[in-house]
């Protein structure tokens, strides 16, 4: 997976691209637990993630816990598959899909 980060003030998006699976969802984790200080916007653009499994989702769900503390996270662009997969995990409800 291919991870890259914009932040703009106190907005990050993280574009992910490829799949956010157990090999790679440690990278995503890593990122998200060094780099929220200070951020209130925070966004998932997932327009080039072909797959998320449930260690991917268990980032998200990490990630959206920490925002919820200090902000809001928004996941954009997601595929039709991965929302899917949002709907059947319930993960629909608990994140902010856009």
């Amino acid at each position: 997976m291919e991870l890259r980060k914009e932040v703009n003030g106190s907005s990050l998006t993280i574009a992910l691209d490829g799949r956010l699976d157990t090999t790679t969802a440690p990278q995503l984790e890593a990122e998200i637990s060094g780099g929220l200080s200070g951020i209130t916007d925070l966004t998932i653009d997932m327009a080039k993630l072909v797959y998320v499994s449930s260690a991917g989702l268990r980032v998200l769900l990490k990630a959206q816990k920490l925002m919820n503390k200090q902000g809001k996270m928004t996941v954009k662009n997601a595929s039709q598959e991965i929302k899917e997969i949002f709907e059947v995990t319930g993960f629909d409800e608990l994140l902010n899909i856009e």
